[in-house]
């Protein structure tokens, strides 16, 4: 089966997010990396998903007056097979990218990026509700530290273990970025 790798939203945005962690950035380069290079290395392609949204001014980090729509630095560069940009949770509303992935046959698309349970959560359900097999790459995902409604705390972690315990089985195959390149199949 064609795979396709998605990368979501790895843009220098989230820098200029009060809630950014650059602690965590390091971790997570090093496995959305080499997920990447391991996608090229078998000519799987990459799809590169950018978050772009109203106010379209300079202080909003997610538009395009911002300059900060872009890839986020220390990501490995790379040629998209395509590029898409969103503005809603979905990469597959709005875009094309789901008629391009039908055009070139993918059948199991593999999610990475940032935020583990937002945009790239979104994605994996949407996709799978669409049809396709889905892959969701916990280790190539990024998110933050939240406090719910009540102040408490909900870690990073919490929220990956969270969103990997209600996405595998039901919507994606969970996985970490030795087992995705393993199940895919070179071109």
């Amino acid at each position: 089966m064609k795979s396709c790798l998605i990368v979501i939203d790895v843009q220098e945005s989230f820098r200029h997010r009060p809630y950014f962690d650059a602690a965590a950035l390091s971790t997570y380069l090093a496995s959305q990396n080499a997920l990447i290079t391991a996608a090229l290395a078998d000519r799987v392609p990459v799809v590169r998903v950018l978050h772009a949204d109203e106010p379209d001014t300079p202080d909003n980090p997610f538009s395009h007056a911002s300059g900060l729509v872009r890839p986020l630095e220390g990501l490995v560069p790379f040629e998209a097979a395509l590029t898409v940009h969103k503005a809603r949770h979905s990469a597959l509303v709005g875009t094309g990218l789901d008629v391009w992935l039908v055009q070139h046959g993918i059948g199991r698309v593999v999610i990475s990026g940032i935020r583990t349970e937002q945009c790239c959560e979104t994605t994996a359900r949407h996709a799978s509700d669409l049809g396709w097999e889905v892959d969701f790459v916990t280790d190539a995902t990024l998110t933050f530290d939240m406090h719910d409604a009540q102040g408490g705390l909900l870690t990073a972690d919490a929220i990956r273990h969270r969103t990997a315990t209600v996405l595998d089985g039901r919507f994606a195959q969970v996985c970490t970025v030795g087992e995705a390149v393993a199940r895919w199949q070179p071109a």
